[in-house]
């Protein structure tokens, strides 16, 4: 295996309006096929002297200068299992006390408010270039605020809040179709390399926490949704895209896309037909309920934001149209301009009071039963409300995209801590499972609090929620360190032997693993 050099992650904003995208290149020139003779023949990817000389063998062998250029790399695998660890102290012993979790709306409201004007304090503007619409730092802080609430959410289970949480992770599904799109449409980037570093960004965490907790992939269901909807953008584009640039076949794109989503999910039995293969993986039985369908939650959770991508991938087609109307309305004279800009709230704020009473304020179940077709709303063209009791719409929150960038002021604004937040989405989300919330079990769902300082909610809050940042933040740092590593961009043939090499190291672990499971049983006998 190659360990590679680590490099920092360039800044996609430069090119490509989508926060949630973890490196950018230019467009690549094709590679070569990979031939199996080639990858085995001396001086081949597979080759003995290859994979002899390799980082990982040269490391095993004790090779200092090896060692020494690998430092950083062992450095974030050594960190990354101690925090994995953690992961299993917290929640799976007896070491460190748990506690129920208790509902307070008054609690609820006050830590999001004070969060929120901590961020608000810390605001950000910009200097340099006009920022663009949907710009890094505004989606990275889009994601932050929807983070925190999801988490509260969880945290004090917050049920009056459902229907906003759902919202959420729609817009979440919209985020992974509109920066996929963007960046594909405008890079033509559709190597091994990087589709492998998107896989690793959304799996290799939760791969090893479900290794080593003994965990279902489907407990964290965010993981497997959006490596879905994102292999689902890369089909989509991949298939034919020297033509991806003639508008007509993009939106025939778009269109079969619907119209595939419609088939999958219209018949149960077709869905479970599709996805019989992938069962043993996609499987899931939350302990509490041991008489559920194994592959409900794989239908629900993915079934509910089953077109918000598509919708997303149209947004990003349609950008460049969205950028010159902008232009243009910025250009316009001073009462023009202001009257324009108020045609545009008082649309959005129609549309979006609209689906507020009708859509958003129903009980639970009917709301889920409308969601998928409505999600897009509250994305583009809606209230920014977050739940009927809690948050009433008052008539001036409106819509997040289209007032979100109505300005090149609102554009150039953005609450950097709800930013910093944002960067560290799914390592939150994983982590609040083990050392924030508790489960104690295996695919146990997260129904206790961590208790660092019993008697104390709220200063044990403060504590836990402070290790539990800590820990998200450096499993994310450790996360992209090793992926810079392990996973190259534009060498397929290094990236094939990494794979070929990890797998077998995995194997061989996972051997000796059962081996000394069955040795512990049998001398316990």
């Amino acid at each position: 295996m190659e360990l590679l050099p680590v490099t920092a992650s360039l800044d996609p904003s430069a090119e490509v309006p989508a926060a949630h995208l973890n490196g950018m290149h230019a467009p690549c020139s094709p590679r070569p096929p990979l031939s199996a003779a080639a990858l085995v023949a001396p001086g081949g990817a597979l080759s003995w002297a290859a994979i002899r000389g390799s980082g990982l063998a040269r490391c095993v062998l004790l090779d200092r200068a090896a060692l020494v250029s690998a430092l950083p790399t062992l450095r974030a695998a050594v960190e990354g299992g101690a925090w994995i660890m953690w992961f299993f102290l917290a929640d799976r012993t007896a070491l460190l006390n748990s506690t129920g979790r208790i509902y307070s709306r008054d609690t609820f409201l006050f830590m999001f408010l004070a969060l929120a004007t901590c961020a608000a304090l810390a605001s950000q503007r910009p200097t340099g270039r006009p920022p663009a619409v949907l710009n890094r730092g505004q989606t990275e802080e889009w994601k932050g605020w929807m983070q925190v609430l999801f988490l509260l959410y969880h945290y004090y289970s917050a049920k009056e809040v459902y229907n906003a949480i759902r919202v959420f992770i729609a817009a979440y599904v919209w985020m992974t179709g509109y920066g996929n799109f963007a960046y594909y449409y405008k890079t033509s980037d559709f190597g091994m390399g990087r589709f492998c570093q998107m896989m690793w960004r959304l799996n290799a965490l939760v791969v090893v926490c479900c290794l080593a907790l003994n965990n279902s992939y489907m407990l964290y269901y965010i993981c497997p949704m959006h490596t879905l909807f994102t292999v689902f953008v890369y089909a989509a584009l991949g298939l034919g895209h020297a033509h991806n640039k003639r508008p007509g076949v993009i939106w025939a794109k778009l269109a079969a896309c619907l119209v595939l989503t419609h088939l999958l999910w219209m018949n149960r039995s077709v869905f479970d037909l599709v996805w019989r293969p992938l069962r043993p993986l996609l499987a899931y039985t939350n302990p509490a309920r041991p008489e559920g369908d194994p592959m409900h939650e794989w239908f629900f959770r993915t079934g509910l934001d089953r077109y918000v991508w598509v919708h997303g991938m149209a947004c990003a087609a349609l950008l460049p149209r969205w950028e010159a109307a902008l232009a243009a309305l910025a250009a316009l004279g001073c009462k023009a301009r202001r009257g324009a800009r108020a045609a545009v709230l008082a649309v959005c704020a129609l549309v979006g009071y609209t689906w507020y009473a009708h859509v958003f304020s129903k009980p639970k179940l009917e709301y889920n039963a409308l969601h998928p077709y409505t999600s897009w709303i509250p994305i583009t063209a809606s209230h920014e409300a977050h739940s009927t009791p809690l948050f009433p719409p008052p008539q001036n929150r409106i819509v997040f995209i289209v007032v979100r960038n109505l300005t090149p002021g609102l554009r150039s604004a953005n609450l950097v801590l709800f930013g910093w937040l944002g960067a560290v989405t799914l390592e939150t989300y994983i982590g609040q499972f083990h050392t924030w919330l508790l489960t104690r079990r295996p695919d146990g769902q997260p129904v206790l609090l961590l208790d660092l300082l019993p008697g104390y909610p709220l200063l044990n809050f403060g504590m836990a929620t402070g290790v539990y940042i800590l820990v998200s933040h450096r499993l994310h740092t450790t996360t992209l360190t090793l992926r810079d590593a392990l996973v190259p961009h534009d060498d397929d043939a290094r990236l094939l032997r990494n794979a070929v090499m990890g797998l077998a190291l995995a194997g061989g672990l996972y051997a000796v693993t059962v081996a000394g499971v069955g040795l512990a049983a049998a001398l316990a006998r």
